[in-house]
């Protein structure tokens, strides 16, 4: 998963993932240096920061593929869309217009382990992807059909479904959201033991407090990405 941020707020984003993590950042690498990865103390790095100059604000994916033609091709069965070509990845779109790439293989993908912080603990280990009524059905499709992850229906609340695969450290989730929005968009979920603890930390760290619910607090961090706490168990769906 990419946070993507302008250059104004790069650093202080970057900075907050780290924190958020306990990962350390990269050296930066890029024809631009617009890339950074967030390197956890254990497991594979999951986890990287753009830095987009003056472009726009958000998360996207990048999918590993060992065969890319076969890829794209499935992509475009599903009604993604191909966009730009940069060798060693290529940019498309979903359905419903939410940009992500298609990258060589990086080898293993072993999950780094919750992080504790005292007490309790966290890890950033879901995606969930926010899709207007309109494009729900599309959406999901595409992305079920192109990860070939098992989905899984929500049984308590029909607006979520899950995509999850054993071997990968990150897990998405679909999310059909009550209003319509011109572009499918995308953001990071933590899962935590202790959601107040958490917020609590988050918030000594520059996050701004959005709105609670019963089962997942808001929050907005520095760089202006929402993103939720949640409270299943680190690591779980």
């Amino acid at each position: 998963a990419f946070v993507d941020v302008p250059a104004a707020a790069h650093q202080r984003a970057a900075g907050f993932w780290c924190a958020v993590t306990g990962g350390e950042l990269s050296p930066a690498r890029g024809d631009h240096g617009q890339f950074a990865t967030i390197e956890p103390a254990q497991g594979d790095a999951y986890l990287r920061v753009q830095n987009t100059g003056t472009g726009g604000l958000g998360v996207h994916l990048d999918l590993q593929v060992a065969d890319r033609s076969a890829a794209v091709s499935r992509a475009v069965e599903l009604g993604g869309r191909e966009h730009t070509d940069y060798g060693d990845v290529l940019v498309m779109t979903s359905p419903g217009g939410m940009r992500f790439c298609l990258v060589e293989p990086a080898g293993a993908a072993v999950a780094p382990p919750a992080r504790d912080w005292g007490g309790h603990s966290s890890a950033v280990d879901q995606v969930c992807i926010d899709i207007a009524p309109e494009l729900h059905e599309a959406e999901s499709a595409f992305w079920a059909g192109l990860t070939g992850w098992a989905h899984t229906p929500g049984r308590v609340r029909p607006e979520f479904s899950r995509l999850a695969s054993p071997d990968q450290p990150l897990q998405l989730l679909l999310q059909r959201l009550d209003e319509p929005t011109p572009l499918t968009r995308a953001h990071l979920d933590l899962g935590c033991s202790d959601v107040e603890a958490e917020t609590a930390r988050h918030l000594r760290l520059g996050a701004k407090l959005v709105r609670r619910t019963e089962h997942w607090t808001v929050l907005t961090a520095p760089g202006g990405h929402e993103y939720c706490l949640t409270d299943r168990p680190p690591r779980v769906g």
